[in-house]
């Protein structure tokens, strides 16, 4: 039974995530900003799949203190992390010329520091997982945006193409160490920051709902919304034993638009 640490996990993918573990009898910490998200979440865990291990830790992922003590919680409560799963992100738009100081450090702080500072917690667990012979494995949730370019969205896009040439890099580090180290890039994803960007392009437009929804899914060949059960399939495919020599990608889940 593994111990799977997943951020961002209350809701969108990072529920998907959970549950898709869940329902494969793996052991569960969940971390994020709002507790009162978690605990719902762990509650529909539990309902769903009678007997699962679920820990929550409430983590901000710019505040390295906090990260370290989420990670702790979750070690203490459940033992050594197995897999990591780095799901927690923001992604806020404004043109670059409009991009202050405090945009972009939040972007980066957010979407890439977070992540370094998630994996620099857990790396002597997936360490020690890996020389045991698991499946020992880092999953970075980065983003189409971090394959190509968005007009709006600078920082959010350098900040997720940072992530990539992290996974990179790091699974070059770790390739002989028993763990290995992906990124998967969805494209627009039905969650709630999508929700706020519909939102964002209504406001600011004047469009309809369904036309910023539109237009969001221009790009993507076959014209819809990612679904985060899809990207949770992704990730466990990742992290199961079939994907061992799976090592440095980023998987595009977006019918087909970074190609």
């Amino acid at each position: 039974m593994r111990h799977v640490w997943i951020t961002g996990a209350g809701r969108g993918i990072g529920a998907a995530i959970a549950l898709a573990f869940a329902r494969e009898g793996a052991t569960l910490s969940l971390s994020g900003r709002n507790l009162a998200t978690l605990n719902l979440q762990k509650q529909t865990l539990e309902q769903a799949c009678p007997g699962v291990k679920v820990h929550v830790s409430l983590m901000d992922l710019v505040d390295a203190a906090s990260v370290t003590a989420a990670y702790q919680a979750n070690h203490h409560a459940l033992g050594s992390v197995d897999v990591l799963i780095n799901n927690a992100g923001q992604a806020l738009s404004q043109p670059f010329a409009k991009t202050d100081m405090t945009l972009w450090h939040q972007m980066l702080n957010v979407n890439l520091t977070g992540t370094y500072l998630c994996i620099q917690a857990a790396l002597p667990d997936l360490l020690s997982a890996g020389a045991q012979g698991k499946a020992a494995r880092i999953v970075n949730i980065a983003s189409t945006a971090g394959l190509k370019g968005y007009a709006y969205v600078s920082a959010y896009a350098a900040a997720k193409h940072g992530v990539i040439g992290l996974t990179r890099s790091l699974a070059l580090e770790l390739a002989r160490k028993g763990v290995t180290v992906n990124a998967v890039c969805p494209g627009f994803t039905e969650t709630d920051i999508v929700r706020e960007s519909i939102a964002n392009i209504v406001a600011k437009t004047g469009q309809t709902e369904a036309q910023a929804r539109e237009a969001l899914v221009a790009h993507n060949p076959q014209k819809r919304m990612i679904q985060p059960e899809e990207v949770a399939q992704s990730v466990m495919w990742l992290c199961s034993e079939a994907a061992a020599s799976v090592n440095g990608q980023s998987i595009a889940i977006d019918g087909g638009e970074s190609m």
